[in-house]
């Protein structure tokens, strides 16, 4: 003969009022959510709407065509220009610049944080890498101008104060950290059973890097690229401060040049008048600088879409 314990339903039950509050708390989170996810479509609404309504008098003064192909930038002269090329072509100097240092450095530190450092080494140089986010980018600038610039001097010829070149490398070295940590997790979500298949075959450790573990996370990279050539492109103070602020068509990086955001920074003193075609130019720069950002998230979007792999 067995015992059979008394069981009481009560006690195992949820009680109405519990379920009332558990109900009332999803939907009070339901609630949060999305307001949180609408105020973030309402604030890019609210920007694109700014530049676009703004920019519109402006390009009904000045012709697209002119803007894009004339390249003379002097919104302020007696004779104003309004072709956008010095700004673009500084911009993309710069951003290519600290694309080609931080793109295969950062690759080739994640690669190393994440399949050839020990767990303490990987806890104590990604901190530390990250903590290159926190440093003012005023600081970042003043490294640059009174720094760098004067220590290039000594060994490359015909480098000006004001130039692009010494941004542009500070400028990758601020951007390595956002292309090393994303690119590191995104190899580390890759499942270790790839790695040990790779093994068995008879890889060496650098071949499953290269072979397995890149493919493998190649659209977590991507949108780490994508993410530093946007953070490249859209930095300011760094550039407004060591690259100087001279509207300047150059194709020598060793020269100075204004880019589209030193521009938006030197125009937005308060000096011009509300309203004014060369205020108007503001908002222009900006939509330019807009449409490049969405062009290289769009770019970023297909290549995830189509190297996505899904574990």
């Amino acid at each position: 003969m067995t015992d059979t314990l008394p069981t009481s339903p009560s006690r195992y039950t949820p009680s109405d009022f519990f379920l009332s509050r558990r109900r009332w708390l999803s939907r009070g989170m339901s609630v949060l959510l999305f307001l949180a996810a609408a105020l973030s479509v309402v604030v890019t609404t609210s920007i694109v709407y700014i530049l676009v309504s703004e920019s519109w008098s402006f390009f009904a003064t000045i012709p697209l065509w002119t803007f894009l192909t004339d390249t003379q930038w002097t919104p302020v002269f007696a004779e104003p220009r309004y072709g956008i090329l010095p700004l673009l072509t500084a911009t993309l100097w710069s951003a290519g610049i600290a694309l080609v240092i931080a793109i295969p450095l950062g690759t080739i530190l994640a690669v190393y944080l994440s399949e050839y450092a020990r767990p303490a080494v990987r806890e104590t140089i990604k901190p530390m890498l990250e903590l290159l986010v926190a440093v003012p980018t005023v600081v970042y600038g003043y490294f640059a101008l009174l720094f760098l610039t004067p220590l290039f001097k000594q060994f490359v010829p015909g480098l000006a104060g004001f130039n692009l070149l010494v941004p542009g490398i500070v400028l990758g070295i601020m951007t390595l950290p956002y292309i090393v940590s994303i690119s590191e997790d995104a190899m580390r979500a890759v499942p270790g059973a790839l790695r040990e298949g790779a093994y068995a075959l008879g890889m060496t450790r650098f071949q499953t890097a290269m072979r397995v573990i890149i493919p493998g996370a190649f659209s977590g990279i991507t949108a780490a690229y994508v993410l530093g050539m946007s953070r490249a492109v859209g930095e300011t103070m760094i550039l407004a401060i060591a690259a100087g602020q001279n509207p300047n068509l150059t194709s020598d990086p060793r020269e100075g040049a204004a880019t589209i955001t030193a521009y938006i920074v030197q125009m937005s003193m308060g000096d011009l008048p509300h309203g004014s075609l060369a205020y108007q130019t503001i908002f222009a720069a900006g939509l330019t600088l807009f449409v490049m950002t969405l062009v290289f998230n769009i770019i970023g979007f297909f290549l995830r879409r189509r190297f996505r792999e899904v574990y």
